[in-house]
Order: structure tokens, then C-alpha cells, then sequence
């Protein structure tokens, strides 16, 4: 169960990561105004980061007794 859990906390932050950062660096290499979302940049990493984390949490609490 915790290998399940741990396979779809990856394969889920991986899907949602390349979801926002592909459409993002394709607005900001393709589009006058996508410099401006460049200002956008520091709060989406954070996001994923959070994101990350409590999916690494959720992955976990099936290990704990």
C-alpha cells in the first residue's frame, strides 16, 4: 500500500508540475506580455513545493501504525 501511495503522490505532483510549468515557459518564450509572468515564477514554485510536501505526507501516513 505505501509503494501505491508513493507511486501516485510522484506520478500525480509530475502530471500537475508539467501542466503549469510547460504552458507557462511556452507564454513567457512566445508571448510580448509572458515577461510580465515572470513575476508569477517564485509563487508557482512555492506552490509545487507545498504541493510536494503534502503529497510526501499523504504517501507517508500509510507507513505509520
Amino acid at each position: 500500500m505505501l509503494r501505491l501511495r508513493l507511486v501516485v503522490a510522484i506520478s500525480l505532483w509530475s502530471l500537475v508540475a508539467l501542466g503549469i510549468v510547460v504552458p507557462l515557459v511556452w507564454l513567457i518564450n512566445n508571448r510580448d506580455w509572458g515577461v510580465a509572468l515572470m513575476l508569477l515564477v517564485p509563487f508557482i514554485v512555492y506552490g509545487l513545493m507545498r504541493l510536494g510536501r503534502s503529497l510526501e505526507a499523504w504517501a507517508n501516513a500509510a507507513q505509520r501504525p
